[in-house]
């Protein structure tokens, strides 16, 4: 489907694409912000099993599939929150190709959604704002009109900066 579609030059993420106009990403929200993967990233989605760690960090581990899979708790990452009240959450984990020889689940409360998006509406991120933002985890933006005419700001995330 996405078949030339690539992430070239980590200083430059260029997004090219000549199979299609359009990329489908994996839409969800952490706090107050709309992110997401293209969905050429993600390996599946699956309802949130208990995880293990310290709690003092974003990251901790869950056992999936035979495999201890690290889990990055954005919300706790980018707003320094508490962490999740882990008794009582119904969430999800969205689990990512294997990057650098291991896959990262990514913890979200609702279920994502996936959207088609036209390439030319997507905009590499300034690497100044990269820097000297909680954003430095995303690469990309993209603005999508909404029926109700409010605008939604995504931000695409990039994998290499999750942990």
């Amino acid at each position: 489907m996405f078949t030339n579609y690539q992430l070239q030059d980590k200083s430059e993420n260029i997004i090219t694409s000549t199979a299609t106009s359009l990329l489908k990403l994996l839409v969800f929200e952490v706090g107050k912000l709309t992110l997401a993967l293209p969905i050429d990233q993600v390996k599946k989605v699956v309802k949130y099993t208990s995880v293990y760690g310290s709690g003092l960090s974003h990251v901790n581990l869950t056992h999936l599939d035979d495999r201890e899979v690290t889990i990055v708790d954005l919300e706790q990452k980018l707003f320094k929150s508490s962490p999740i009240d882990r008794a009582n959450f119904n969430g999800y984990f969205i689990i990512t190709k294997d990057i650098m020889g291991e896959s990262i689940g990514i913890l979200v409360a609702k279920m994502p959604m996936l959207i088609d998006v036209s390439l030319s509406q997507i905009r590499l991120l300034p690497n100044s704002y990269r820097h000297s933002d909680t954003l430095e985890i995303a690469s990309h933006v993209t603005i999508i009109d909404q029926k109700n005419k409010v605008s939604v700001t995504i931000f695409i995330l990039d994998l290499d900066r999750l942990i």
